[in-house]
């Protein structure tokens, strides 16, 4: 019996995943590309006016998939460091650096957004609600994470703080969750949930997932861009760096 030549775990070394990345972030961006347009093209000008709220709804096709990205990516955040801690993968740790700034930039973009909707729907900019309160304290996190791994100047002691951060950070994910439910809010409930049909025409709802699949491919491709980045400047004591870059600047 011949053993296959595939073996995902090769991939963990960052001299092989480097190559790879470069593949597959272009064809994450075109795809984000092409779901942005198609998404604003369904939620802004096909999915229906709202009977409650009227236009002012519309801001939801990019709260929402904003607000659920910055959730999930802390999440993936919180598990790239916790394999890094038990492992002791240099990837790991990297690609926890690299989702860093895309899932604090989505949940500014869910603050701000909310805002925009909460003024005249609430006829207030912003309430110490429950959900709003833990997902600005989720900011704080992300901030809090990129300035002490940037604060550290060895980057093993760096990874290490920066994952303990992230694990004990991951506690204010499920509080956002299940505030509305826990707590008596102003915010809305979930529209869209696993365990019951969505309350929205369906247009909406198809709205909303191809933002929320364009969020995953851009999330995807410039987390790749970034960790590319990351391991040239990790590794370029390594041989395999030092030709890397001579190819770049022959190519420039």
């Amino acid at each position: 019996m011949t053993r296959s030549r595939f073996n995902i775990f090769r991939f963990a070394v960052p001299q092989n995943f480097y190559p790879l990345a470069g593949k597959l972030a272009p064809i994450f961006a075109v795809t984000a590309a092409v779901l942005f347009l198609a998404g604003l093209w369904i939620s802004f000008f096909i999915a229906p006016t709202d009977a409650q709220q009227g236009e002012v709804y519309r801001v939801i096709f990019i709260h929402v998939p904003a607000a659920w990205m910055s959730m999930f990516i802390y999440l993936v955040m919180a598990f790239w460091s916790a394999v890094g801690l038990v492992f002791n993968t240099r990837l790991s740790a990297m690609m926890a650096h690299a989702l860093a700034p895309t899932g604090a930039m989505f949940c500014f973009v869910a603050l701000w957004t909310g805002a925009l909707w909460g003024r005249p729907t609430w006829g207030a900019y912003w309430v110490w609600d429950a959900r709003l309160t833990s997902q600005l304290l989720l900011l704080f996190l992300y901030f809090g994470y990129i300035a002490l791994i940037n604060a550290i100047d060895d980057p093993r002691r760096a990874d290490k703080a920066g994952a303990i951060l992230a694990l004990v950070g991951a506690i204010n994910v499920p509080i956002i969750y299940f505030s509305v439910k826990w707590w008596n809010t102003l915010h809305q409930g979930a529209s869209v949930s696993l365990t019951k049909a969505p309350s929205m025409a369906t247009t909406m709802l198809m709205g909303m997932l191809v933002m929320a699949f364009a969020a995953w491919a851009y999330t995807i491709a410039v987390t790749l861009w970034r960790v590319r980045s990351l391991i040239l400047e990790r590794e370029r004591n390594a041989e395999w760096v030092n030709e890397e870059l001579d190819r770049l600047e022959a190519a420039a």
